[in-house]
């Protein structure tokens, strides 16, 4: 078996992932920084290859987005607004040359707390696609991230695509970064929200993520529950809302700097949603 292998059809792909141990490459933004000055040893099956990867379809049932899909991709695709938070997060992704290299899926496949897609695509209620010989599997985003840089991906699968159901009908997305510059930044503190509003701007449906202030990003459900019927502008920020979060010290904030900063950041997200 050569240590690097492209294939140009995903069954190919899909017959040595059932074959062997191999490292999943598609940007590779991730992959190439994590190994600076160190030889690449594991045995890699880069992606790029299968053109059918990368694209972004509209179906009855919502949207799919291929494991290819690029930042830049989803910054130039005409999608409904609650993709507004997605689309926002995507022009903080690094500089442009990352942009147009990095996927989404690279992002949740490589699972950091700080993956500035992952609160975005919860508040879109985003289900992951994987494929193995075996067949396809379905999960939610939050079934498949287990933690800090652990997935529910078994060896012999790929994330063929992301699955994003019709928002509904008046639904705005929103999303609000908090690092020690504008653009390229690890998030400190980040929040990805979907609203969904009647004709008198009263919530109908919210939908509400914060990452990098615990191990997988989370969504606040009791939070969403008690905002439904509110003007986003009246909404209050309660500590029992955020009980589920639990930020870290590390170099970029202490852990009490982001409990400190989560309510406010919170309060900007949902009421700049439109």
């Amino acid at each position: 078996m050569l240590k690097y292998f492209r294939p140009d059809k995903l069954e190919d792909a899909l017959v040595a992932l059932s074959e062997y141990p191999l490292t999943l490459l598609a940007g590779g933004t991730d992959f190439y920084p994590a190994r600076v000055g160190k030889p690449i040893t594991e045995k890699v099956l880069d992606l790029t290859g299968i053109q059918g990867l990368r694209s972004i379809q509209q179906t009855d049932e919502g949207f799919s987005l291929g494991a290819l899909t690029t930042w830049t991709d989803i910054i130039q695709a005409e999608l409904p607004s609650a993709f507004d938070g997605l689309k926002k997060a995507a022009k903080t992704i690094g500089g442009i040359q990352t942009q147009n290299a990095g996927t989404l899926c690279g992002n949740i496949c490589n699972a950091s707390p700080a993956a500035d897609s992952v609160p975005n695509l919860m508040a879109l209620d985003a289900k992951v696609e994987l494929k193995s010989m075996q067949g396809i599997r379905t999960l939610s985003l939050e079934e498949f991230i287990l933690g800090n840089r652990k997935t529910a991906k078994k060896q012999d699968e790929l994330v063929s695509n992301i699955f994003v159901p019709h928002p509904g009908k008046n639904a705005f997305g929103n999303f609000e970064k908090l690092g020690i510059r504008a653009y390229l930044v690890i998030s400190i503190v980040m929040v990805g929200v979907v609203a969904e509003l009647n004709e008198q701007d009263e919530i109908l449906n919210l939908k509400v993520a914060v990452g990098a202030c615990s191990p997988v990003a989370q969504r606040l459900r009791l939070l969403e529950k008690e905002c439904v019927g509110q003007r986003l502008k009246s909404i209050e920020i309660h500590p029992k809302h955020l009980e589920l979060l639990d930020p870290i010290d590390d170099v970029r904030a202490s852990a009490n700097y982001r409990n400190a900063v989560v309510p406010e950041l919170l309060k900007r997200a949902i009421t700049g949603v439109v």
